[in-house]
């Protein structure tokens, strides 16, 4: 069963590809944009867990209606952007060049002068898939991910990512590959925003809640010194990506190595927390991030 079920969610990923192929891009957003609506009505738990988080981070300042709204609007601008990162890796060079608009391109290129190479950071907001396409022209590029349960499925998301511009490290894999792109002077670009299980975590503030967080990037920031670099990318109103570099992270250590991981990823993540409450609707609101919960008396001492 589960076979037959990998090879038929195959084969709706190619139909799919091949219909975006041909099809004109902006017909593709509006076709994206629509059938994530109807995935809204469609899978109520998704809907359920993405009220929810919204909810949490948005309970004391938006209205029900509000909070269902922007619930609506991440369920579109996934399917846009699902639809939209598969069209884009099918236009020639030039073409995709011509679609994307860069602010603080100069972060960058100073980070790179330390030639330490340059850990990046993002969020599952906006379009972060098409940031490897321009950051790899300034040295190679490696992106953490974790492999898909269905292999076949794997393989041509695989391919999409090296497309445009990534090499892939798969997390079990993670470290000794990690330590070598940095150490070769190379980029790295991690997500900080998803939910990891309990042994795995550190708990950070994310919208006033604790979040279990990896605390990987730090602990790589530490033993390489390698600049700290966020970087967001988002679809503008003209159809366009506005891909926005900060400056690298100053950050003063103190205390000791658990003290200077729970700061670094606390410092990143309330990063992210800046740059979603500026678009809610394009944080992927659809993953239980506050599922894995720490020991009550820490949360509790939290609450207080």
């Amino acid at each position: 069963m589960a076979i037959f079920k990998d090879h038929l969610e195959l084969l709706i990923f190619r139909i799919f590809k091949s219909l975006i192929f041909i099809l004109p891009r902006k017909f593709c957003l509006v076709w994206g944009k629509t059938l994530g609506l109807i995935f809204y009505y469609l899978d109520k738990r998704h809907r359920r867990i993405s009220l929810s988080n919204l909810k949490i981070a948005f309970g004391k300042e938006l209205t029900s209606s509000d909070l269902k709204r922007v619930a609506r609007g991440t369920f579109m601008h996934y399917g846009s952007s699902l639809m939209d990162i598969i069209k884009f890796s099918s236009l020639a060079e030039k073409r995709k060049t011509a679609l994307i608009r860069v602010e603080g391109e100069k972060n960058l290129l100073t980070a790179l002068q330390e030639k330490k190479g340059a850990i990046l950071f993002t969020a599952h907001y906006g379009s972060w898939e098409i940031v490897p396409f321009y950051v790899s022209k300034f040295g190679k590029l490696s992106v953490i991910a974790r492999a898909l349960d269905n292999k076949r499925l794997e393989k041509e998301l695989h391919k999409l990512r090296t497309n445009l511009g990534a090499k892939v490290i798969y997390k079990h894999l993670a470290t000794k590959q990690i330590l070598q792109s940095l150490r070769a002077k190379e980029l790295v670009a991690f997500l900080i925003d998803q939910n990891v299980q309990k042994h795995q975590a550190i708990f950070i503030d994310f919208f006033g809640r604790k979040a279990a967080t990896t605390p990987s990037l730090a602990a790589f920031f530490l033993k390489t010194q390698s600049p700290i670099i966020p970087v967001f990318c988002f679809p503008t109103p003209s159809h366009h990506y506005h891909i926005q570099i900060l400056k690298p992270l100053e950050i003063e250590l103190e205390g000791d190595y658990q003290q200077q991981v729970l700061k670094i990823t606390q410092i990143c993540t309330k990063i992210i927390e800046v740059q979603v409450r500026k678009n809610p609707e394009y944080w992927f609101w659809i993953h239980n991030r506050w599922k894995t919960r720490p020991d009550q008396a820490e949360e509790d001492r939290f609450e207080q």
